[in-house]
């Protein structure tokens, strides 16, 4: 049946996409699905599975567009599970987020527009320091904690604005947007690292789908690979979530500062 897939997926995309989908065979698809896993894992609790993801599916002969696609359409169903996971635990509040994900998702969808009409090479330098700023952050930070600290600014107001920009920024770039969520929810909003997470996985998704909707609009997504990584994201999401809820910052610290100073070497010496 899997093959039978593949061969209609091949007839139908393989000239709009370059590739010929014979050589993905039942093993690759099956490491694909373990790479799923790992990254699942991974940003559910720091964010930054991309990192994984898109080497993985360029090594396996995606073209970059079909790459990109393909890990937004498999990345979201992880991100959507550490959020449900998240959620069900009690650390976040879908309620009092409502007008930050409208927010996120418009965010998002205006960035996905503009990045069509500007040029966004400057970004290439400026998002990696931005991002070690973030690790340095987490590094030195006596804020990190496991319970809630004191807000320096009003939630409902400013979130919503932080959603917004952040949002646009994942429509136009991407790369950090979760680490960018992370800073703001625990410098500014004094949430616990776990809450910080939960709240950060919740608009990650909302970006995401935003963008998302572009690709698959341009039917730029490959199904079958998508769908076999999904699979492997549901585990690690919840796995990754639960690793999260469970050791808090002593996890998401090391790991935040982790991929943050790994998406920088990335971005600045392997674009």
């Amino acid at each position: 049946m899997l093959h039978a897939s593949k061969r209609r997926f091949d007839a139908r995309f393989r000239a709009s996409l370059g590739i010929d989908l014979s050589v993905y065979d039942i093993w690759l698809l099956v490491a694909l699905g373990g790479v799923g896993v790992i990254a699942g894992f991974v940003d559910a609790v720091a964010g930054g599975g991309g990192l994984i993801t898109v080497p993985a599916l360029l090594w396996a002969g995606v073209p970059p567009l079909g790459a990109i696609a393909t890990n937004k359409a498999q990345s979201i169903v992880g991100t959507t599970m550490a959020a449900w996971t998240y959620w069900r635990k009690g650390y976040v509040s879908i309620l009092s987020l409502i007008p930050s994900i409208v927010a996120a998702f418009a965010g998002s969808l205006l960035g996905a527009v503009v990045v069509k009409q500007v040029d966004t090479s400057a970004l290439e330098i400026a998002i990696p320091i931005a991002v070690i700023a973030v690790a340095l952050y987490f590094t030195f930070s006596p804020s990190i904690k496991d319970i809630d600290g004191a807000a320096r600014l009003k939630f409902s107001t400013f979130v919503p604005a932080f959603a917004l920009v952040i949002g646009f920024y994942d429509g136009v770039f991407g790369p950090g947007t979760g680490s960018f969520f992370m800073l703001a929810f625990v410098a500014l909003f004094g949430l616990s690292a776990a809450r910080a997470s939960a709240h950060t996985k919740i608009l990650n998704v909302t970006s995401n789908l935003a963008a998302l909707i572009f690709f698959v609009i341009a039917g730029d997504v490959i199904w079958p690979i998508a769908l076999v990584m999904a699979g492997g994201q549901i585990v690690g999401g919840y796995l990754g979530a639960i690793t999260g809820i469970r050791y808090g910052a002593k996890v998401i610290r090391p790991l935040v500062i982790v991929v943050s100073i790994l998406l920088a070497i990335k971005l600045l010496f392997f674009p």
